[in-house]
């Protein structure tokens, strides 16, 4: 074998090794990617308890209830499903009912999402994309409440 193939082979076996290293990688984070979970694709996609997720929807009207020892729990939904919170510490001052919220935690065994972080909108005009997407596909978004 000449030097100029052994380059070239050392330079393709690279290459290959590379080639499988990203696919392996890919493959490994395809259920990550996402950036987070609507209450129906929870549903769906049979997320099992203790695997951590966001979860992004609509905090429903009225469902808000603050317990003892800053214990809140409050439901999201995404006009198709809904989904039961649970939250220890302070909200956001942003966080209202009605508005968009992304919750990161994971699911109990008694499938209630318990949430270590919520998120809310950050002004008049935030939403999630995902989420105004999801929306505009069930016809309950309204033009010009969010982008």
């Amino acid at each position: 074998m000449t030097r100029k193939q052994k380059r070239t082979t050392l330079i393709l076996g690279g290459l290959a090794m590379l080639g499988l290293a990203a696919g392996i990688a890919l493959y490994a984070l395809s259920d990550a990617i996402v950036f987070f979970y609507t209450p129906s694709e929870v549903a769906a996609k049979q997320v099992r308890p203790g695997q951590r997720i966001r979860l992004g929807g609509l905090v429903e009207n009225g469902s808000l209830v603050r317990g003892a020892d800053a214990n809140i729990s409050f439901v999201v939904t995404d006009m198709t499903k809904t989904l039961a919170v649970a939250y220890r510490g302070q909200l956001p001052d942003l966080f209202r009912e009605g508005q968009g919220v992304v919750a990161e935690g994971s699911l109990d065994a008694a499938g209630i999402f318990q949430a270590d972080t919520v998120l809310a909108k950050h002004d008049e005009t935030y939403m999630p994309k995902d989420v105004a997407d999801r929306l505009k596909e069930q016809g309950v978004w309204r033009e010009g409440e969010g982008q």
